[in-house]
Order: C-alpha cells, then sequence, then structure tokens
C-alpha cells in the first residue's frame, strides 16, 4: 500500500499526521526518513494527536533525550535518532523493547537504523517540493 499527500502548512501536516494515528494499533511501528526541517516532529505531533495523547502533554523532538514516552489511548514512543551517526549507537540503545512492545513507536531519522527495523512497518517519507509545500508518501511494508 503506498499513498502520497501533500501539505501546504505545518496545520496540514498535523492533519494528516492525525489521520495516520487515527488508524494505528498497538504494536506499530512508524518510520519517518526525511531531510532536516522536513516536517517530521510536525508530523509526529499530529500523530499522537490522532492516537489520543493526553490533552496535557507537548510532543516535541527528542534529539537530545533521544526517546520520548507520551501517553495517549496507546503508549507512545517517540525515538530520534538524528544525533546518532554510528551502527553501533543505535545498536547501544537497546530499542527493541521499544520496538517489540504494546505502545507505538515513532522513529525520526528512522533511515539510520534500516537493518534493525522491523518489516511490518510504515514507511512514511517527507520531501520539500517547494518553499512552504511537502510531500508525504506513505508506505506499509509487510514481511
Amino acid at each position: 500500500m503506498k499513498e502520497t499527500f501533500q501539505t501546504h502548512s505545518p496545520e496540514e501536516t498535523q492533519s494528516i499526521g492525525k489521520q495516520i494515528g487515527g488508524n494505528l494499533k498497538a504494536g506499530d511501528v512508524v518510520a519517518l526518513i526525511g531531510d532536516l526541517g522536513a516536517g517530521k516532529t510536525c508530523l509526529t505531533q499530529g500523530i499522537a494527536c490522532g492516537i489520543g495523547i493526553a490533552s496535557h502533554e507537548v510532543v516535541n523532538s527528542p534529539s537530545y533525550t533521544l526517546i520520548n514516552e507520551y501517553v495517549g489511548n496507546i503508549p507512545i514512543y517517540h525515538i530520534d535518532l538524528y544525533r546518532l551517526q554510528h551502527h553501533g549507537e543505535i545498536v547501544e540503545l537497546g530499542l527493541e523493547e521499544y520496538l517489540e512492545g504494546t505502545g507505538i513507536c515513532i522513529i525520526e531519522w528512522a533511515d539510520r537504523m534500516a537493518n534493525l527495523l522491523p518489516a511490518n512497518r510504515i514507511e512514511i517519507t517527507m520531501t520539500w517540493v517547494g518553499e512552504s509545500t511537502r510531500a508525504i508518501e506513505l508506505r506499509r511494508t509487510l514481511a
């Protein structure tokens, strides 16, 4: 399954994320791929909203903490691999318990751990197509 969307504002990107989040289930892994500033965190904010994140929670990039956990209808594990440059650093994080857990994993810069991602995942690639326009390509991979 492959779908492509275009958004022209952060609000539109969050709206697409909310739709995606509303269709996720426990155990899903969302692999986000895209350049710096492509809107991965913005999309994640929408996904968290669609999952039913608590109204007092604020979703932000875990670039420095690497993993943020949020309470939603289903637990949300937001992982950001931007600062990690080497495969060994990613392996040392021990992400298996998140990837195989009962929550939903959303991984920014997921291409940095491509060979560690589960075969069953939702892969979202975000690219710039104009000054304020982004293309969002969603693809579900199955083993």
